[in-house]
């Protein structure tokens, strides 16, 4: 989101495709004031057509071929939402999403490739596999060579260009298989030039590729593709690149479309003005072309002009794609035959040159160019130190450092009031009322995502930790929220969207929204007071010696999060997912751990900003006791101890090594040092009787039994 100015249009690409890829980077160079951006894509990362079939070959490893949306929207400013679009509502410009409520758009552009399943053939949706969308296609094959078969049958059904790359790749990258491609006309490679096709029809022969031509398939089981001649053949895995097919949703829209594809004009509009379409789901009258992503490459600059013109009230420009391209075509080594005015083109030479443009292609996504941050000149004394040399991070990375909160709270007097039994230092305060306590607390968080709905959700969560940690039931909630910069309307819906979000959430842990505050402030701020019931409150001290130490969610949130912002890039780490698997984990409640752990556990907190290490010895400092951990019992979410490796980190995270500094004996290691790292809506860390706690994990999924309370002054012990 752009703080300097009050958003208010939308502007909405549906599809993580090659061109709202292109678009979305070119718009982070050049952004229009008071324009949100927002990218919905069901997958946290895309896949580069062109690489594909060099990943099924094992010539790539996946993350080199994918697209990392998540790093690419923090570039262009963007709010990604993790969904898929299922309708558009033109008449209230509504996106209706699989998972979540509708969002607003003034104008959007739709760029969501094609599918090439074959549903009406008995047994495919539950027994193959198509080749696109190419991101759930990538991730089955894996399994698939993962399974290691001696001897693996595999067939492809459909004999273009597609099918034979992918038929070529599979026998490369699986020796031993016996491939089978199967053409239903009378010819493989119908859409090519002579020379190529017989280029190509020669490199299936010499990888004993069976071509079957005039071949319907007529059911699809589990280990056996049935043809409609009664021919049945073994296969283990069954892969459809059989033509292209539209999504189903774009014919809900009432537009124009031509066999399903959206129809477009040479301005890339569809029949409505407001919504653009590029890629292979839109058909080009004006220049009818094959489905081919070199079109959705050049249609990109166009579109980006064309959406900032509509915009701005401005003349738009046509689309011209050129006739032809130049056809390179994998051959499963590190080959590839050329298909452009009939050149006969094969060789290896022509594979060094392909791999060329499409890692050009891909390099467009891996390191961004730096953003300038803004430097005083002249700095006086110790400005420069309180900037750091990195952004603050949002949610619980934001807090105030350990050392520096007890100094502050040090200043406050003793609680007067008789009713107030625990105040300053435990998880919330605690007050006697009729039948036993009630517990009370405030949290907020600094968003980390410019999704509202997302961060609603998360911060509601976060707030709720600390009833669920002292075992109470949630009871009512005021909201305090800070918006950012926005038109009256807009602001209105963000407000809805954040308060109908949050009110789910507590709905669902039994409390209800009473009220709150709301300001307008530099950025997003969402906090929440809570007040829960108890028979009795479990408080930090208690701990017994034997007892077992509960964590009921992974670590890592605080580090991932700070990779994120700062647009880390890892070989061998598509960060995107590492930082899907982490919000969706922050969307998690606690409520229900907290119902299985809380009539057993002695102590109990849960884990947030001064991470497992600061909380375990807050227990600790309670309950006067030690405490051991086990290194390969503590549980770490995808890709956070890789980036903890490579010295990413919280900007909280120096606070909380400094404030247990000779607290913690181990060997210095990425697990150490996630030890600090602040959580958001982190997991409970239980302490409960040993005879118990098996039993306990079996209620809670993801919990882990990570260590236990020893004799001794506290400290913590990691061990080996």
């Amino acid at each position: 989101m752009q703080p300097d100015f009050p958003i208010v249009k939308d502007l909405v690409l549906i599809g993580g495709g090659h061109a709202h890829a292109l678009v979305a980077r070119m718009w982070a160079m050049n952004p229009l004031p008071g324009v949100r951006l927002t990218l919905v894509n069901p997958d946290p990362a895309a896949p580069y057509t062109g690489m594909l079939p060099g990943l099924i070959a094992g010539h790539y490893a996946r993350d080199e071929i994918m697209i990392d949306l998540v790093r690419l929207a923090r570039f262009a400013g963007a709010r990604l939402i993790l969904d898929r679009v299922t309708r558009i509502d033109r008449e209230t410009r509504r996106l209706h999403l699989a998972h979540r409520p509708p969002i607003f758009y003034d104008l959007c552009s739709i760029d969501i490739g094609i599918t090439s399943d074959l549903p009406d053939i008995p047994g495919f949706t539950e027994f193959a596999h198509a080749a696109k969308p190419l991101g759930d296609f990538a991730t089955q094959w894996a399994e698939f060579v993962a399974r290691a078969l001696p001897a693996p049958q595999i067939t492809v059904i459909g004999a273009g260009v597609g099918g034979v790359e992918l038929a070529l790749a599979a026998k490369h990258r699986l020796p031993a298989a016996r491939v089978t491609l199967l053409e239903q006309g009378p010819t493989a490679l119908p859409a090519i030039g002579s020379g190529a096709r017989n280029a190509l029809l020669a490199h299936l022969a010499r990888a004993k590729i069976t071509l079957i031509t005039n071949a319907k398939p007529a059911e699809i089981q589990a280990t056996a593709v049935t043809l409609s001649n009664g021919t049945r053949l073994p296969s283990d895995f069954t892969l459809a690149v059989a033509g292209s097919r539209p999504h189903a949703w774009q014919g809900q829209a009432d537009l124009t479309l031509h066999n399903g594809f959206l129809t477009v004009s040479d301005t890339l509009q569809t029949s409505d003005p407001a919504i653009f379409a590029a890629g292979d789901c839109a058909h080009l009258p004006f220049a009818p072309r094959p489905k081919a992503g070199v079109y959705a490459v050049r249609a990109a600059p166009i579109l980006l002009h064309n959406l900032r013109a509509s915009l701005l009230n401005q003349p738009l420009k046509p689309f011209k794609p050129q006739r032809d391209y130049l056809k390179l075509i994998s051959t499963g080594a590190r080959g590839a035959v050329a298909d452009k005015w009939s050149l006969p083109l094969d060789g290896a030479w022509l594979w060094h040159w392909k791999d060329r443009i499409d890692r050009k292609f891909m390099a467009k996504f891996a390191s961004y160019p730096a953003m300038p941050r803004p430097t005083p000149n002249p700095a006086i004394p110790g400005l420069l130190d309180a900037i750091g040399d990195k952004p603050m991070c949002g949610g619980c990375g934001a807090k105030l450092g350990a050392s520096d909160l007890a100094t502050a709270l040090a200043t406050l007097p003793k609680p007067q009031r008789p009713e107030v039994i625990s105040g300053p230092g435990d998880d919330a305060a605690i007050l006697t009322v009729p039948g036993g306590v009630q517990v009370i607390t405030t949290d907020h968080l600094r968003a980390f995502t410019n999704d509202a709905r997302l961060m609603a959700r998360i911060a509601a969560i976060h707030a709720l930790g600390d009833v669920w940690a002292m075992g109470a039931n949630p009871q009512i909630a005021l909201a305090q929220i800070t918006l950012p910069r926005l038109s009256p309307e807009k602001s209105a819906e963000m407000l809805a969207e954040i308060m109908t979000e949050a009110a789910e959430v507590f709905r669902q842990a039994g409390a209800d929204i009473v009220g709150g505050h709301t300001s307008m402030g530099a950025e997003l701020t969402i906090g929440f007071t809570v007040t829960g019931l108890a028979t009795r409150a479990i408080s930090k001290g208690g701990a017994k010696l034997g007892d077992k130490l509960i964590l009921t969610k992974p670590i890592g949130s605080g580090t991932i999060m700070a990779a994120e912002m700062a647009m880390a890039e890892l070989p061998g780490l598509i960060l995107g997912e590492a930082v899907a698997r982490a919000l969706h984990q922050m969307s998690q409640p606690n409520g229900p751990a907290a119902a299985h752990l809380a009539p057993y556990a002695h102590a109990m907190t849960d884990v947030t900003g001064f991470g497992l290490a600061g909380h375990l010895l807050e227990i600790l400092d309670a309950s006067d006791t030690a405490a051991t951990l086990h290194s390969a019992a503590i549980p770490t979410l995808p890709g956070a101890l890789a980036l903890a490796a490579v010295g990413q980190t919280s900007s909280l995270a120096p606070a909380n090594r400094a404030a247990t500094l000779g607290r913690i004996s181990g060997t210095d290691s990425p697990l150490k040092a996630l030890l600090y790292d602040p959580q958001t809506a982190g997991g409970l860390l239980a302490a409960v009787p040993a005879d118990i706690a098996e039993t306990l994990l079996k209620y809670i999924p993801g919990a882990a039994l990570i260590g236990e309370i020893t004799a001794g002054p506290p400290r913590i012990t990691l061990a080996d």
